[in-house]
């Protein structure tokens, strides 16, 4: 595992001990950056369910001006800020250990829009399509921002839920991305 491309091409990431973390593989990674853009000028990303930290990181690496890390396990928080460090990121990056969905409260409640939010549940446990109205209900997707899920390919998400409409799905063997972007630009913020 490593950073695909940008400022950070090449540097390898460590990734989270156990079987209770699946990374994202490099092939995936790039075809999800291939389709919400290759590059960024600035914005901020949410990396919910960060496990290593590496889809937050490949978005640094690409221009995200900041990026906030949620895990609610205390080894993938660890090897998030280990990953971080090793890119040098530290004063780009927020991690948190916390439950998504009490970490979507907390980062509406800051006021926080995003330009990229990374929803990278274990396929056990997915709960994209709540995840999905919460960030729909908390407002904290900006203009022209994208979401990416992945998801076990079996999983069928709607096409849209609330404001959300997904623009793009794709399949690799067992896994599938679908990325939603807010169906409206004229949305009060």
């Amino acid at each position: 595992m490593r950073v695909i491309s940008g400022e950070k091409k090449g540097i390898h990431l460590k990734a989270v001990s156990g079987i209770n973390t699946r990374p994202t593989t490099d092939k995936v990674k790039e075809s999800i950056f291939n389709v919400i853009g290759p590059y960024f000028s600035g914005g901020w990303g949410l990396d919910l369910f960060a496990g290593s930290g590496g889809l937050g990181i490949e978005a640094l690496s690409r221009g995200m001006e900041r990026v906030i890390f949620i895990d609610r396990d205390k080894n993938a928080i660890q090897t998030i800020k280990s990953n971080i460090e090793r890119c040098g990121y530290q004063d780009q990056s927020e991690v948190f250990r916390n439950d998504a969905e009490r970490a979507l409260k907390a980062v509406s409640k800051r006021n926080i829009k995003f330009s990229c939010i990374f929803l990278d549940p274990p396929y056990r446990l997915q709960k994209l399509a709540l995840l999905l109205e919460l960030i729909d209900e908390f407002g904290i997707l900006e203009k022209n921002g994208v979401i990416m899920c992945e998801h076990d390919s079996e999983v069928s998400l709607p096409e849209s839920i609330g404001s959300l409409t997904c623009i793009k799905g794709e399949t690799y063997g067992v896994s599938a991305v679908s990325i939603y972007r807010l169906q409206s630009e004229d949305r009060e913020e």
